[in-house]
């Protein structure tokens, strides 16, 4: 991939990001930086977020019936997320990249890239609501 010269606007754009908790959307960091660049257009951060995920600064999250993300952490970990308030949070695993990784060692293919997405209720959601949990 050819070089890319660091604008301002992709610096505001990592900026605000950064500044971000955990897994913003596009529309997460555009209403970020409207407080104080309201000249940077929704196409700019969208185009600028995509070039740095691109690029391996930052990585971009692909959820099944939801917006894109995008997470801080570029190494590969996995993601849960509420059903019911679209929380997004890290999930600390022990090994099970490396059980997985063994157990397609054998197999006659490389995986490139994978999303494993944890989904249920948060915490949050959970104390605020009575969600019926059905028995298995």
């Amino acid at each position: 991939m050819k070089a890319q010269r660091n604008t301002v606007q992709r610096q505001i754009v990592l900026d605000v990001f950064r500044s971000l908790d955990d897994h913003p959307s596009v529309e997460d960091v555009y209403r970020g930086i409207q407080k104080t660049h309201p000249q940077i257009s929704k196409n700019t951060v969208y185009r600028n977020l995509r070039l740095l995920a691109d690029n391996g600064e930052i990585r971009r999250l692909s959820l099944p019936d939801d917006q894109e993300r995008y997470d801080a952490s570029t190494h590969h970990h996995y993601h849960f997320q509420c059903r019911s308030c679209g929380f997004i949070s890290d999930i600390k695993t022990g090994n099970i990249a490396s059980c997985i990784e063994k157990s397609i060692q054998d197999q006659r293919f490389t995986i490139e890239e994978y999303e494993v997405i944890f989904k249920g209720i948060c915490d949050k959601c959970e104390k605020s609501h009575k969600f019926i949990k059905q028995e298995g």
